[in-house]
């Protein structure tokens, strides 16, 4: 964007932006915009803000995976269990805690919009052209706002194979899934990436057979090989059926069961089937034609490095323009997009060294580089670890499955990467992720040999793993 551009908006528009969608990422433009003065619609196609993330995706599974983990701690927690019948809750008792949580988060969000004067418009936007939108608003009429600059941040939703009757009421996707009225004694979860591994602990945590079906040769294998690998062995020995390198050929949804047959021949039975493999760009409805603006295969837009699409004034965030499909760097992308359109440059730096969280039971989270990839580049890398079943605050809390794991430079201690699998990971992680950032010789091994821990305390498994780093070096 020129700085002539970036000026004030031209007065015959009436906003100087709109944005399409209000979760994370449509949320992170809004209150930019709005907190620089600038003149700001959103427009939200649901009765209430927050999008996918709020409502069926983020924040209800993990909320979700959170009661059954306490589930699973009072069940195996001999303080409780002892002389006790096993607790078994509903799928449906579950998720009434999880409603409770989404509302309160919509309330929130809803708040935002109000404190910042953004006006909130209830409708399903479409380009009339590069400046203008049409917006069907619930009860069937139209109108038209115009704006200087507009805001793709549409989201995702579920991909959904039309060779797939997601109609019938015992076949869902990540989204309908929190709408399940059976009480299954088993499941398939096809899809083995982030979504399907969580929602396999999470069933299993509840005492349902889990046969989960992966495409590729293991599970999330983006990740540190002995993180994958630990997650694959935990499933694996809590009683989840792995079927690696397995597509489907057909899914046959019955009365009383689903049947699903795999490419290799291998026929699956369940009471009913989550199919939790990707997901797809919210474009289609957008008439992207009208500004000559295209979308690629999965329904997702191109940007530059300031979230600039192909059209001049218009931008996109999120879910919609892909990688890494994240809650919490679509916020930060929205307030760097934010930042380009007043100033015409994004600040990069919001999204680099992104963690990664994955809320299986237990957690996974990591920031930085894998062992595979270091040892790719040839850095001189070593390793230090702690597991969680040597420190006093995990013994305590009956939490000792998993371990934290530190990649550093051999030579100049340099920290390349941290990786925790084990409870409460994606909040141990960020100490790990404070010091990497550190400038100026700061981000070293070092830090956490010299730093006094609270005992106990799950951090202080930073002061064993550096320990055990340095005791590698010779």
């Amino acid at each position: 964007m020129t700085k002539k551009a970036a000026k004030a908006a031209d007065p015959s528009y009436q906003f100087d932006a709109i944005v399409i969608g209000t979760g994370p990422g449509g949320e992170g433009v809004a209150m930019q915009l709005a907190k620089a003065g600038k003149k700001v619609a959103v427009i939200e196609r649901y009765e209430a803000v927050g999008g996918g993330c709020t409502h069926w995706g983020t924040i209800p599974s993990k909320a979700l995976r959170h009661s059954v983990s306490r589930l699973i701690e009072y069940n195996t927690t001999s303080l409780f269990s002892e002389n006790q019948v096993a607790r078994h809750v509903t799928f449906q008792d579950i998720m009434k805690h999880a409603s409770g949580v989404v509302k309160k988060q919509s309330r929130l969000r809803t708040s935002f919009y109000d404190r910042n004067r953004v006006s909130l418009i209830h409708g399903e936007a479409s380009f009339v052209d590069a400046h203008t939108l049409q917006i069907i608003r619930p009860d069937g009429s139209k109108d038209t706002i115009t704006a200087h600059q507009i805001v793709i941040a549409t989201g995702s939703r579920p991909y959904t194979p039309k060779d797939i009757d997601f109609d019938h009421p015992r076949i869902y996707n990540s989204d309908t899934i929190l709408s399940l009225k059976h009480e299954p004694q088993n499941i398939i979860i096809y899809g083995a990436g982030v979504i399907g591994s969580e929602y396999a602990s999470i069933f299993r945590g509840m005492g349902v057979k889990v046969d989960l079906v992966n495409m590729r040769d293991r599970l999330l294998s983006f990740l540190d090989a002995e993180i994958s690998d630990a997650l694959s062995y935990h499933l694996w020995n809590n009683g989840v059926v792995i079927r690696h390198t397995e597509t489907y050929k057909s899914v046959v949804g019955h009365d009383d069961c689903v049947v699903m047959e795999l490419e290799s021949g291998k026929r699956m039975k369940a009471d009913c089937l989550l199919f939790a493999n990707g997901r797809t760009g919210n474009t289609d409805m957008l008439n992207l034609d009208a500004i000559g603006l295209k979308a690629d295969s999965r329904g997702q837009l191109r940007v530059d490095e300031n979230y600039r699409t192909d059209i001049e004034n218009v931008f996109a965030v999120g879910d919609v323009i892909g990688y890494p499909s994240l809650a919490s760097a679509a916020y930060n992308q929205g307030r760097s997009a934010a930042e380009a359109m007043l100033s015409g440059k994004a600040n990069s730096g919001l999204v680099e060294d992104i963690p990664t969280g994955i809320y299986t039971i237990p957690e996974i989270s990591s920031v930085g580089k894998t062992e595979q990839e270091l040892t790719a580049m040839k850095v001189p890398y070593e390793v230090g670890r702690a597991q969680f079943k040597h420190l006093a605050r995990a013994q305590i809390a009956s939490t000792t499955v998993g371990s934290l794991k530190i990649l550093f430079h051999r030579e100049t201690k340099e920290l390349l990467g941290i990786h925790c699998f084990g409870e409460r990971a994606s909040e141990i992680v960020h100490i790990g992720q404070a010091i990497m950032q550190q400038k100026n010789g700061g981000n070293t091994l070092d830090y956490f040999v010299n730093t006094t821990f609270n005992y106990p305390t799950m951090a202080e498994a930073y002061r064993v793993a550096a320990l055990n780093g340095l005791n590698r070096i010779f």
